[in-house]
């Protein structure tokens, strides 16, 4: 972000605006609302709008343009959401998503939850129907007459902070609360709405952001509770993705203590996964060698940082549980207990950095040995020279041409691309994996890697499935901004996890089958470029092709559909909850 926090001695943080100036005026009689909101958002350090225009947001569309932030027209507002949210995680900056009303709005929906629920810092910019003509049947009509007010244009689950500007006297208010809500620890979701009309009103009313927020300090009766309560036993460290800023201090926790490390999915590199106190990924595609370590050594207690442990981190394995209980750190108050009610933890509000750096002082040199703890191990299987490719040959592939030998960030679809990657990818930096996991969408990496690509201005990877690629995939929009994307299209002809799953649940006979689709030829129809691979001893020179692209480039690969996928936690968890066919149903 083009913006600093500054800690005064009383451990309180003063947001700051940009450093070219001291407190930002944002409007003048000159500016209109939309041009007044427009003007705010870049004094607040956005650089990149995303989304898709209509009638109602013309006004304001135009005051984007006119700006310096860079517009980028999408083809689907839910692609444009999530491109946003990856391109926040990519840029490290908020980021703009703009529709027009009614549809426009709804479209964007998914893309907004996902960013909710991955912790992005993502601003919705829509339009709303006049107030004159609401409840008229106006085109596109967007108010309390045809859609929920309650959770769109409030606060609530969706949203952390939403409003209706219906005058410009209320802009000072609402830059207050953007400028409070992008300078804390976490995510940030806000939906600014304006009416049509008052876009192009006269903004007289002036305005400046600037506050004093307090930091969530770790007691030191806390840390002194901690430092007990690890000192007693052997304890583990499951690393969630809130630690991603916290890389250093977790693995000088786990080397000076010889604590084993485990992740969530989403924490991959967090804690290198090479290093021999890595025993493994947890949850859904993890590896076996968790639960190992967790029945041959059990810990006393394990020390939770940045994690809900909810289904996809922990399925809610009773084997996970510690003897002694969790130590959680969260900087969500709401999190710590509640994957696991009725397990004893100690909980603290803090963001995990500094929490580590107050613990570490009190663990400052290694004690004893380490023990021989189990690691992830898989086989590397040898290239057939004819046949389908099998997923786990592409993922080797992958790890050696793009992990390993570049600096590119993968993402990977939700499905049995996620499953594949997340099971056999190996990571020793933070910051190289997106998933996400809790919302789960389909589409959200194979429009993301627009976003993760445009924001980090370097290339970005998506391991996708054939079914996603054909929901949303924006490469006519990264054709048109020249963002060289790359999508790896593990090309089965189906919905692969949905058809092995159930399968496995007992269903038989349900429809997963797609239509075969040359994806290739269909992104060199868009302008883009592609490679086909039809055998594994072309995987290589097709990476490595792609990696070099300067357009966005398809690698569609003719997979093998019959290799089940690192898919059992997940299918176990749905069993567990009813989902699986009765001998009544059967017969």
């Amino acid at each position: 972000m083009n913006t600093k926090t500054v800690t005064n001695t009383s451990g309180s943080s003063i947001f700051s605006p940009p450093t070219n100036s001291k407190l930002t005026q944002l409007t003048s009689t000159e500016l209109t609302v939309g041009e007044t909101v427009v003007k705010m958002l870049e004094d607040m350090g956005v650089e990149s709008a995303f989304g898709v225009s209509g009638g109602g947001i013309g006004p304001l569309w135009a005051s984007l343009n006119r700006s310096k932030i860079q517009v980028l027209h999408f083809r689907h507002e839910s692609g444009a959401a999530f491109a946003a949210c990856e391109a926040h995680f990519a840029s490290d900056r908020p980021v703009v998503v703009f529709v027009t009303t009614g549809p426009g709005i709804t479209n964007a929906l998914t893309g907004l939850l996902a960013a909710r629920g991955e912790g992005a810092k993502v601003i919705l910019l829509s339009a709303t129907t006049a107030s004159g003509n609401r409840g008229r049947w106006a085109c596109q009509e967007t108010s309390a007459h045809t859609l929920p007010i309650s959770g769109i244009f409030t606060p609530g689950v969706l949203f952390n902070y939403a409003t209706i500007v219906e005058t410009g006297e209320e802009i000072p208010e609402i830059s207050r609360r953007l400028a409070q809500g992008l300078s804390q620890p976490g995510g940030f979701v806000a939906h600014i709405s304006i009416p049509t009309p008052i876009q192009t009103k006269p903004c007289t009313a002036r305005s400046q952001f600037g506050f004093t927020r307090g930091v969530s300090v770790t007691s030191e009766e806390a840390i002194a509770e901690s430092v007990r309560l690890l000192s007693q036993e052997p304890f583990a460290i499951w690393v969630g993705f809130g630690a991603r800023e916290a890389a250093a201090e977790v693995r000088q926790l786990a080397e000076c203590t010889g604590a084993a490390v485990m992740c969530s999915p989403r924490a991959k590199g967090i804690f290198p996964e090479n290093h021999p106190q890595f025993i493994g990924v947890t949850g859904f595609s993890g590896h076996a060698s968790v639960l190992t370590y967790m029945q041959s050594q059990p810990p006393h207690r394990i020390l939770v940082l940045g994690t809900r442990l909810g289904e996809p981190t922990s399925f809610w394995n009773p084997l996970m549980i510690p003897t002694g209980g969790f130590i959680h750190v969260d900087i969500d108050p709401e999190v710590p207990g509640v994957a696991y009610p009725s397990v004893p933890t100690f909980a603290i509000q803090s963001e995990v950095k500094p929490y580590l750096k107050s613990l570490l002082a009190y663990f400052p040199q290694r004690r004893g040995n380490s023990p021989i703890l189990p690691n992830p191990e898989l086989q590397p299987p040898s290239p057939h020279i004819d046949g389908l490719v099998r997923p786990e040959v592409l993922m080797d592939a992958i790890q050696k041409i793009i992990v390993e030998d570049s600096d590119a960030v993968i993402l990977a679809e939700a499905g049995n691309s996620f499953a594949w990657a997340t099971n056999r990818l190996r990571f020793t930096q933070p910051g190289r994996y997106r998933i996400s996991t809790g919302v789960g969408a389909m589409g959200h990496a194979v429009t993301g890697v627009v976003g993760a690509t445009w924001g980090r201005n370097g290339k970005a990877i998506a391991i996708v499935g054939d079914g996603a690629m054909l929901m949303n995939s924006e490469v006519s929009t990264a054709v048109k901004f020249d963002i060289p994307a790359v999508w790896i299209v593990l090309n089965d002809g189906r919905y692969n996890m949905c058809a092995q799953g159930m399968n496995l649940q007992g269903f038989q006979g349900v429809d997963t089958e797609i239509p075969s689709t040359n994806f290739v030829k269909l992104a060199q129809s868009m302008g883009a470029d592609g490679i086909r691979v039809s055998t594994e001893l072309e995987l290589e020179t097709a990476l490595t092709r792609a990696l070099a692209a300067t357009v966005p480039f398809v690698v569609d690969i003719n997979l093998d559909p019959k290799q089940p996928a690192p898919i059992g936690g997940r299918i176990r968890s749905l069993i567990q909850q009813g989902a699986i066919e009765s001998k009544g149903e059967q017969s």
